[in-house]
């Protein structure tokens, strides 16, 4: 017969006893806890008056609080500090969350926000915005000083700006307009507003703005170190030279189809002269020639990083470079050309510090820029092609005399073969990575053996040139980019079923 022993309740005299739980301990504690919770609250009260000053009514009413109203809401005891410094822990998706459990965490997760992106203009100009977000150091005021129309049915954007389009409007530079953007008066307004509620502003995006408001800005906001300027021109940059620490910058003056504004030499002498810590510089749809470039290398000598996104730079500019003593990182984005003159080799000069060289989304079809480019850059370490037009092997070719690249990624070139780019890669000594991506005419089969050595050498190596062979590659053995007859098999006989 099966004999199922229950669980004896012996214990052996060489264990002792059973550990309590959390519940027991709480439960047993109750009277521990509450006294703790009193005297903080206490504290926390008494604090606030001095010694010699007797209890005021309200401390007195608080003696007589019963122990199960601090058992019920033990956190309203805690200080605004303490909570602060809990809530600043969480992660930020509960911020929302935590904003609804009553005013004072409302008053609290406000204090936290660091960064905003302002989407009514009412609400910085009437100061609301500084009560509810009294540390703002981050503040984007461009989306909010548009004007959305009401019959709003396009929603226009571009990789700088993005904006509802009145129905009714004409298709070309509609937003020339005053109606689609405040005037420089009311953005003057709001930065004034913006500057004295946020003395630590450190970062700030604003379109249309005038002189006299950036320099109200740069009085009452001494620590502002990033400025992004829509729609800026020469008058609006002497307010920005008033910017004494500004270390980032970038100025946009024409976009394509949203506004047109001009910045030339003038406004980048004045720029140079007034903002001589700046680190990194953006020139957005701006004009200018030899001499503004060459000020701002001057002045700025702390300059290290040159982005030039649609330049309409005049002739010869790029020579200027070369009186740039600490620049990094140039960067060509949506340049229709680099530059429109050549240069012969004793025009040029160097620049030694240059080490990361990319293009994005340009036009490479001048022989003569690109040439002279290289020959100003030749100390450069690492270089990037992304989805340039005109890149073939004839204008890659130039990139031999780059002779300390380091690192090399092509990405969306259709134009350069094999053969270009084995050229170029045998010839510099010390390439380390390659990356090539979606590159049509870059063929597996026409990999050479030395090119294949080379390949086994780097340390860092991403190839994926067709992704069409990849695709075929993936597929083998799955039955699939096949007819159907192959692919599904005949299981019954289709004649012998009723109907047929």
């Amino acid at each position: 017969m099966a004999f199922s022993p229950e669980k004896s309740n012996f214990r052996s005299p060489l264990k002792g006893p059973p550990s309590p739980s959390w519940n027991d301990l709480l439960l047993k504690n109750k009277k521990a806890i509450n006294h703790v919770l009193f005297t903080m609250h206490l504290q926390s009260r008494s604090n606030k008056q001095t010694p010699s000053s007797s209890p005021s009514p309200q401390l007195r009413k608080s003696l007589d609080f019963t122990l199960p109203s601090l058992v019920s809401d033990p956190i309203s005891l805690l200080s605004d500090q303490i909570l602060l410094s809990i809530l600043s822990k969480l992660p930020d998706s509960q911020r929302n969350c935590n904003s609804l459990v009553s005013k004072r965490w409302l008053n609290l997760q406000g204090r936290l926000v660091r960064s905003i992106k302002l989407l009514d203009w009412d609400f910085l100009v009437s100061g609301r915005l500084f009560v509810r977000f009294p540390n703002l150091v981050h503040v984007d005021l461009v989306n909010g000083s548009l004007i959305s129309p009401g019959n709003a049915g396009v929603f226009c954007s571009n990789r700088l700006l993005s904006s509802h389009v009145d129905c009714s409007a004409d298709a070309k530079d509609w937003f020339l307009k005053e109606r689609f953007v405040l005037p420089s008066d009311e953005i003057d307004k709001g930065l004034r507003v913006l500057a004295s509620g946020c003395p630590n502003l450190r970062r700030l995006l604003v379109v249309n703005a005038s002189e006299l408001g950036l320099l109200g800005v740069a009085e009452e906001c001494p620590t502002l170190q990033v400025l992004e300027l829509h729609r800026c021109n020469d008058q609006v940059l002497r307010g920005i030279a008033a910017c004494q620490n500004l270390q980032i910058l970038r100025l946009i003056g024409n976009v394509d189809g949203f506004y047109k504004s001009l910045v030339t030499d003038i406004g980048l002498t004045i720029l140079a002269q007034g903002c001589k810590r700046l680190v990194k510089l953006e020139l957005s749809g701006c004009e200018g020639s030899y001499e503004g470039i060459k000020a701002i290398a001057q002045c700025c000598q702390m300059l290290e990083e040159l982005i030039l996104r649609d330049h309409r730079m005049e002739g010869g500019w790029l020579s200027a470079l070369s009186y740039c003593e600490n620049l990094n990182t140039l960067r060509f984005m949506s340049c229709k050309s680099i530059d429109h003159c050549g240069w012969f080799d004793e025009d040029v000069g160097s620049c030694p510090t240059l080490e990361r060289l990319h293009f994005e989304k340009c036009q490479l079809r001048n022989k003569e820029s690109l040439r002279t480019l290289f020959l100003l850059c030749q100390e450069v370490r690492e270089v990037i092609f992304h989805n340039c037009w005109g890149l073939d092997n004839e204008m890659f070719s130039l990139s031999t005399g780059l002779r300390r690249v380091k690192s090399l990624c092509l990405e969306s070139c259709s134009l350069l073969t094999t053969e270009g780019l084995e050229s170029a890669l045998l010839s510099w000594k010390e390439i380390q990575s390659l990356k090539v991506i979606s590159c049509g005419n870059i063929k597996d089969s026409e990999i050479s053996p030395a090119l294949s050595t080379l390949f086994s050498t780097l340390k860092d190596f991403q190839w994926r040139p067709d992704t069409k062979s990849l695709l075929s590659a993936g597929l083998v053995g799955t039955g699939m980019r096949k007819r159907g007859s192959k692919l599904f098999k005949k299981t019954c006989d289709w004649k012998s079923l009723p109907g047929a």
